[in-house]
């Protein structure tokens, strides 16, 4: 299905974290083009050894001459040179947030100017852009200020994730419904299709409360999706919620959550709805500064 994730603060996401956009949602499609984010590939198939035993053999016999003439295995002289030193990563502040969902935890832009929140089972990933390619048969969707419900899932999947994007500018219903839209059929689709079925529902209004604490209208579409994908790891079926909000003045910003509905828990779909009804911005006099702990890589 085409997935792919970026970490990293700064690493060119393809998106910029700017809280003056206009008022709304503190990010804005940036430099998409040079974006070269990491495509997450399926794990590789095991050899079948069965089907060419005389593969097998060459291929061992080979790597073990390949070694021999670079001198693995050869008695080699002490070294008097000391071992390298570890090297350790500060990463960088970010700003903290919290949660407005009781006993939940926040998600938080790189500014804090805005936030969401997610269950406690939920793994905050706000300095990862993630999403899925675009194809001849898939839109594609890329996403800022993630989160990810069951990572390692079956390997390098996931059962679900949330993240934050923009629409062009339609209405704030065409936003939501496009969000999910092009989230189910990207997500849970292989690259060159058949593509999931989409079914989005009649929608609600919401609304969003800004730093000054007055209100901007939304709009809350929930859709279910009957996945293509196929194998042991494939959901059968999934939610995407999606909230878009603006004041008709540009392009709606989008809060998305989505998840597998068949292992994401009884209450998914209400996680879900909660999830992208908690996105709110966040004044400044709320936010703090906090620097994750050092990592040494040896």
């Amino acid at each position: 299905m085409g997935l792919f994730s970026r970490r990293g603060e700064d690493a060119t996401p393809g998106y910029e974290d700017n809280a003056a956009l206009r008022g709304f949602g503190g990010y804005e499609p940036a430099d998409a083009p040079r974006a070269q984010p990491k495509r997450i590939r399926p794990r590789p198939k095991p050899l079948k050894w069965r089907r060419a035993p005389w593969f097998g053999l060459v291929f061992i016999a080979l790597v073990a001459g390949v070694l021999n003439a670079l001198g693995v295995g050869k008695p080699r002289p002490a070294s008097s040179s000391p071992p390298p030193a570890p090297v350790v990563v500060t990463p960088s502040p970010r700003a903290a947030v919290p949660a407005a969902v009781a006993g939940w935890q926040s998600v938080a832009g790189r500014d804090g100017s805005y936030a969401y929140d997610v269950p406690p089972n939920w793994v905050p990933a706000p300095g990862t852009l993630h999403g899925w390619e675009k194809t001849a048969a898939v839109p594609g969707l890329r996403l800022i200020t993630s989160a990810f419900l069951g990572e390692d899932f079956c390997g390098e999947n996931t059962i679900g994730g949330a993240g934050v994007t923009t629409e062009p500018p339609s209405g704030l219903d065409a936003a939501a419904r496009k969000a999910v839209t092009d989230l189910g059929v990207s997500a849970y689709s292989p690259d060159n299709g058949p593509l999931a079925a989409v079914t989005p529902d009649a929608g609600a209004d919401a609304q969003i409360t800004k730093a000054d604490g007055t209100a901007v209208p939304a709009r809350i579409v929930v859709a279910e999706v009957v996945p293509t994908e196929t194998g042991e790891c494939a959901a059968r079926h999934a939610l995407v919620a999606a909230l878009a909000f603006g004041d008709g003045s540009g392009a709606p910003g989008v809060v998305v959550a989505y998840a597998d509905s068949d292992r994401g828990g009884p209450s998914v779909r209400d996680d879900l709805v909660r999830i992208v009804r908690s996105y709110r911005f966040v004044p400044e006099s709320a936010r703090s500064t906090t620097t994750p702990p050092p990592t040494t890589y040896r």
